[in-house]
């Protein structure tokens, strides 16, 4: 019984690990192009005027996407992590929202759906 717990907690960890990776991965990836304001892709300055946002969001949302992977990768701060997967939980459910609300199709909402199952998944 305690070889099956051992190994439930190494499978738990290697998920963990895997999830916040391509997490931070994902997200200093998107927060990079936002703070270039880059056009092509997702997340950029065509993407943000589409859904209706001001320019300068970019800005905000690149910062914030890098300051939480920075929390996330931190050890010993478990509210400061928290905070950075709420945030991550916000901008992730409020980009799917957004595509919904104009009416893109469903294939532009895979990216923000991606990051966040990797954001409940490494929270989890």
């Amino acid at each position: 019984m305690k070889q099956q717990n051992s190994s439930a907690v190494r499978a738990g960890k290697i998920t963990y690990w895997i999830a916040t990776l391509w997490l931070a991965l994902g997200m200093v990836a998107t927060g990079l192009v936002q703070l270039s304001k880059g056009k092509a892709g997702q997340g950029g300055l065509d993407m943000i005027t589409h859904l209706g946002y001001p320019a300068y969001l970019l800005s905000i949302l690149g910062v914030w996407k890098i300051l939480g992977v920075v929390a996330l990768l931190i050890p010993k701060f478990p509210l400061l992590k928290e905070w950075a997967y709420a945030g991550f939980f916000f901008i992730m459910t409020g980009a799917i929202l957004s595509h919904i609300i104009i009416g893109d199709p469903a294939t532009e909402l895979l990216p923000s759906l991606l990051l966040l199952l990797l954001t409940v998944t490494s929270w989890y």
